[in-house]
């Protein structure tokens, strides 16, 4: 039959179910062929839906599949479906408008946004994703940053009060619901049939999950209310289900069953409504209590009124540590203390309570004085759990619990200061232990040196994962001086009660603490500065001793008593590094020199070897300033020419070696990374080295200019050079490279007037000098040093000009002293670098005139290739006849290989002849001049 017949008369109903009964039909398939036929009516039923169903149907299929995307981290997939969904959102625009944004949609794109920040923050999620998926999650970002900025209010409104916007969500679709179930009854009741019965269930079965699809949030909030619901959703199935049942039973009967069957299906539908009323009425009096929740908190922190509820009041009370009448004893003690340590470590073990639990019972000892041993030994485990609280490692304690770990400990020496009859230490069994008062001293286990270690180490790992730019950073380095007053009393504890080893490994993390610190106050009393106002004077008296006696005190004691070399070591290097700091050259000099270090770094673990750089390039910084410019260059030779200088002195780490390195090894060697406030300036050293090798090497290329052997001093300066000679547009210099470089180049002309502007200027000198303790020190050595190399580069380029100059020319050009220019040419002569001699009574600097002019030098040159050549020529014209040679190859051998002999001694006589007429070719010249 028609599915366009499908609401005629029951009579036409009737004739087309007689006329189906009389077609024949096998036997076997009856029912199954029935069945199926239902089934296609049921399919080619047309359901009429509005614009705004079809529309937001669209929009939830979307959302459902990008939250599922979101679920197994596909980012791809999400990119894909967001696009989709802005289309789709773009398409329901008219609707949008009437109806205003829909809440599931705001909803998705704040979790959407939360969800790709949260991606982006987790550094090592995004290393272990593909290419793909890194690359759109990078684009979704951009693209939901870009899109949420239209909704900006809505999701602000729904992030501040999520739960109420799901429920105002929840009840515009129940009111929705609503209407179309009425306006559905009043339709069955203008015309009603048998089939049109039996479909409608089954279409409000359809527009049930369409409906819930729009509240996905709002299910999970209001679960206990929907908990309720249950019951009753499971008596409407079954009713639904019975009137299905009694409609097909009764589909081919008259028009009194039709009606019996449309009265069943209203009385339903009366009690879904009313169960629809009491589903809402249960969740507007669940708001209005967490209404008046909020409101009894606000009053309660104002100190207002309190509303007393009635029955009896719940006070809530801490779990008791012992039973009721349990006398409490050291026996008693240990043993709770003993179950709680076999919860640390397990599965499921909440560490925050374990920490109450353990200050609880530090708490019991006290008020039943069992004595100080029964509380040293918990505050032990109050640290050591502290510590665990981080079981990860490689991750850092957060600065809140650091202290409160700094707080136990000196809670600890405290008690440790005030009994001298506590003996601590890791060799005591815990069989041995005496906790219990008596006449014998306490004995417990447990090394306090162990736990100071750890807390200077956690210290450290919180400077390395801080931002050194924020204000968060400066504060927590603020807490290192409590952390030097805990090393300084257990220093004096250990002095006293503690082995040499222990106070070796003491004395080294107060060296450690102390070394790279400049001493601004000792250095002011070396100058004869006072403070400015009296409070600064008086603090300067009161304070003790000098960083500097100090270290000396300390690291003297570790290179006698130290058994292990890397506590030496250790000690040796901070030693020379505060040497190097506050200029003390020779000292430092000479103690790297004695200690042979240089010799066996390369077998010392990584911590150590940066130690070392960090040392050596202090070295020659200082050498640096104090004008020993040939021994700073050598100094800084090994560190600036491997061009890894961050990481040598682990300030960093190269991106260009991140693939040569897995997840495992990053890790590892950022944890070796030094912290910010004891960094050494790059660029300061890395000006320091160039213009040292500017210094030596200007002046080696002017003597050696036409030498084709001539070595480099620097490849690094050397390169620089090149780089700037490339240069197309040679503008101001403005980095401090191409300050050098300018410099050079005014060197090389023996302008050193130039040379000092380029060199020392206000650019240069925020950058570089005024990071020195003594810059106008600093300057003037550097003013002087230019002056001399200037003069010396002047000579080597233009002594073939002159046959005479006179020294006090020499001295007004370059501005240096009469004395200071004799001995700069005297020392080039003796060291044959200057063909001259000093004539005394004139003050003159005559020239002899025994180098050849660059075009005798290029002729040398030249003679020296056509020789080379000659050889080589003959030397193939050798190999080819020894291989092609006479028709009696065999017997020649012999007389072919004399011939090649006598030929050599030819060639040696040749070679001698021609030394002999180039040094003819000279003292003929020498002679004529």
């Amino acid at each position: 039959m028609s599915r366009f017949f499908a609401t005629g008369s029951d009579s036409e109903s009737e004739e087309s179910s007689s006329d189906e009964e009389i077609t024949p039909k096998a036997s076997g398939t009856t029912l199954k062929q029935a069945l199926l036929l239902s089934d296609d009516e049921e399919d080619t039923k047309r359901v009429v839906r509005s614009a705004k169903d079809k529309r937001f149907e669209e929009l939830t299929n979307l959302i459902k599949t990008i939250r599922n995307a979101m679920k197994i981290r596909d980012m791809s997939k999400c990119l894909e479906e967001f696009e989709q969904l802005c289309r789709a959102f773009l398409k329901s625009k008219t609707i949008v408008d009437k109806e205003g944004v829909p809440q599931f949609y705001i909803r998705l794109l704040a979790d959407l946004e939360e969800y790709v920040n949260q991606l982006w923050e987790d550094k090592e999620g995004k290393k272990k994703m593909n290419k793909n998926n890194a690359k759109a999650l990078s684009t979704l970002r951009q693209k939901i940053r870009k899109y949420n900025r239209d909704f900006e209010a809505e999701i602000a409104s729904y992030k501040e009060n999520p739960e109420q916007s799901a429920d105002e969500e929840e009840e515009k679709d129940d009111i929705e619901s609503g209407a179309s179930s009425e306006s559905d009854d009043d339709e069955e009741n203008e015309g009603v049939t048998a089939k049109n019965f039996m479909k409608k269930p089954q279409e409000e079965e359809k527009k049930g999950p369409e409906a819930s699809k729009f509240l996905k949030g709002a299910a999970n909030e209001d679960s206990e209310s929907d908990e309720d619901d249950d019951d009753d959703d499971d008596d409407q199935d079954w009713g639904s289900e019975s009137v299905d049942s009694g409609s097909e039973s009764e589909g081919n009967e008259g028009g009194a069953a039709t009606l019996a069957g449309a009265f069943l299906k209203k009385t339903t539908e009366g009690k879904h409504s009313d169960h629809k009323k009491d589903g809402r009425k249960k969740r507007v009096k669940k708001k209005e209590r967490a209404e008046e929740d909020i409101e009894e908190e606000g009053e309660a922190e104002e100190g207002g009124w309190e509303k007393v509820k009635g029955g009896v009041p719940l006070v809530k009370e801490k779990p008791k540590m012992f039973a009721k009448g349990t006398e409490i004893n050291n026996a008693v003690v240990v043993k709770k203390l003993n179950e709680i340590l076999q919860a640390r470590g397990k599965k499921g073990t909440d560490r925050a309570a374990q920490i109450e639990l353990l200050h609880a019972l530090s708490g019991i000892s006290n008020e039943n004085n069992l004595g100080e041993g029964i509380l040293v030994k918990i505050k032990f485990n109050i640290i050591a759990s502290l510590y665990d609280y981080n079981p990860n490692l490689a991750a850092f304690m957060k600065a809140e619990m650091w202290k409160k770990c700094l707080d136990c400990i000196d809670e600890l020496l405290d008690i440790l200061f005030n009994n001298n009859n506590i003996f601590i230490g890791e060799n005591i069994a815990e069989d041995s232990e005496n906790l219990a008062i008596s006449d014998q001293p306490f004995r417990v286990r447990g090394c306090i040196l162990t736990l100071v270690e750890r807390m200077d180490e956690e210290f450290t790992k919180i400077m390395q994962n801080t931002d050194p730019h924020s204000q968060e950073y400066v504060d927590n380095l603020k807490d290192e001086s409590r952390a030097c007053g805990i090393i300084d009393r257990l220093l004096q504890y250990l002095e006293s009660k503690g082995s040499k080893e222990e106070v070796c490994r003491i004395y080294l993390r107060r060296i450690m603490h102390t070394y790279y610190k400049f001493d601004y106050k000792a250095h002011r009393r070396s100058l004869g500065l006072q403070g400015e106002t009296k409070s600064e004077q008086d603090q300067e008296e009161s304070e003790g001793e000098d960083s500097a006696v100090i270290m000396d005190r300390l690291c003297k004691f570790i290179y006698a008593k130290d058994r292990t070399d890397r506590i030496r070591t250790c000690a040796i290097l901070c030693h020379i590094y505060h040497h190097a700091l506050h200029s003390r050259w020779y000292q430092a000099r000479d103690l790297m020199l004695m200690s042979h270090l240089q010799d066996n770094i390369q077998h010392a673990d990584p911590p150590v070897q940066i130690l070392y750089n960090r040392t050596m390039v202090q070295l020659g910084i200082c050498a640096f300033r104090q004008g020993m410019i040939k021994d700073a260059h050598n100094a800084l030779l090994d560190i600036q020419s491997s061009g890894r200088a961050k990481e040598l002195l682990g300030q960093g780490l190269l991106m260009r070696n991140m693939q040569e390195r897995n997840a495992e090894q990053e890790k590892i060697e950022k944890r070796r990374q030094v912290p910010f406030h004891m960094h050494i300036n790059l660029e300061l050293l890395e000006c320091v080295y160039l213009v040292s090798a500017m210094l030596l090497e200007i002046p080696y290329m002017a003597a050696h200019e036409f030498d084709a052997r001539r070595r480099m001093i620097s490849k690094q300066f050397h390169h620089q050079l090149r780089v700037g000679e490339r240069q197309p547009l040679l503008g101001p210099p403005e980095s401090m490279r191409e300050h050098v470089v300018a410099a050079s180049k005014a060197m090389k002309m023996g302008d050193w007037r130039t040379c000092h502007t380029f060199i020392i200027n206000e650019k240069m000198n925020s950058k570089v000098w005024d990071l020195f303790p003594e810059t106008q020190r600093v300057r003037e050595m550097l003013v002087r040093k230019i002056q001399e190399e200037s003069l010396r580069t002047y000579l080597f380029t233009y002594s073939s000009v002159y046959d005479s100059i006179s020294m006090a020319t020499l001295s007004e050009m370059f501005e240096l002293e009469l004395p200071t220019v004799h001995s700069i040419i005297s020392k080039m002569i003796i060291n044959e670098e200057l063909m001259g001699s000093l004539d005394q009574p004139t003050q003159t600097v005559v020239m002899h005139r025994t180098e050849p002019t660059s075009l005798q030098n290029m002729a040398l040159q030249l003679a020296e290739k056509l020789g080379g050549l000659v050889e080589n020529n003959e030397r193939v014209f050798d190999l080819k006849q020894g291989v092609y040679g006479g028709y009696f190859n065999r017997d020649q051998k012999g007389g072919y290989q004399q011939k090649q002999g006598y030929q050599r001694d030819q060639k040696g006589g040749y070679q001698q002849k021609q030394n002999y007429q180039r040094g003819g070719y000279r003292s003929q010249n020498q002679g004529s001049y």
